[in-house]
């Protein structure tokens, strides 16, 4: 976990991971960020607790930019949707970023969304998954499926180093009601992978539109630029800042 945010950068990048990652995800993308001047502060949520809801999450990302001024660009993939705006109510950032993202809706769960909007994910994923253990947690247990919806632009090396390192991913958070009476008062941006295969293209610019009132900003390729295209995510981010 990287916590020095010195005055000298231009801004802090938080950077928060999706479902079944971890902060190694963002290794790529980290160097292209720093060489333009920028601080990076990225962390480990527990989603592999079958208690901790997405406040909890919301909790681990505060306390990494806990000695961070209020110059924060704040990046969520995909389920981290859920997380971000949670920390935008608690403290001042500059600019939320919905990386290919699970974003959420007021009063309703992400399974309760995706129940009621079946293009926001593809349903498919499900089949790559082990049944749920104990603690309502899931891992992927068909990697070639794995592949093809999270990793499918990725040259075979790195795909093959980013499936050995995904964990648990606990169902609790997504069965819990977003809990904000309205969406915090920040600038945004969705950034829309045009051959996303897990969550919806179609699906994002239409929340990103109706839902965030977002910038639009949309990427060739899967879904996760920060591993298949960290240099071209970078100058995304890098404008936004």
């Amino acid at each position: 976990m990287s916590l020095l945010c010195e005055r000298l950068h231009v801004a802090t990048f938080a950077l928060v991971h999706g479902s079944w990652s971890g902060a190694w995800c963002w290794e790529l993308l980290t160097p292209h960020l720093q060489r333009g001047g920028h601080a990076v502060v990225t962390m480990d949520l527990p989603c592999d607790d079958g208690s901790a809801s997405f406040e909890t999450y919301a909790d681990v990302v505060c306390a990494a930019l806990d000695r961070c001024d209020d110059d924060v660009v704040l990046v969520g993939h995909s389920l981290a949707g859920n997380t971000i705006p949670l920390v935008a109510a608690r403290r001042p950032v500059r600019h939320l970023v919905y990386l290919c993202a699970v974003v959420p809706d007021i009063g309703r769960s992400v399974f309760g969304q995706w129940r009621d909007e079946p293009d926001m994910l593809n349903p498919v994923y499900v089949k790559g998954l082990s049944e749920p253990d104990a603690h309502a947690r899931t891992t992927w247990v068909d990697l070639e499926l794995a592949r093809a919806l999270l990793c499918a632009d990725c040259d075979e090396p790195t795909a093959k180093a980013a499936l050995n390192r995904f964990r648990s991913q606990a169902r609790y958070p997504s069965t819990v009601p977003f809990p904000l009476a309205e969406f915090p008062s920040v600038r945004c941006t969705s950034v829309v992978c045009t051959d996303d295969q897990f969550v919806g293209p179609d699906w994002s610019r239409r929340v990103a539109r109706d839902r965030l009132g977002a910038k639009l900003i949309e990427l060739p390729g899967s879904h996760s630029p920060f591993l298949s295209r960290p240099s071209a995510l970078a100058d995304v981010l890098l404008h936004v800042a």
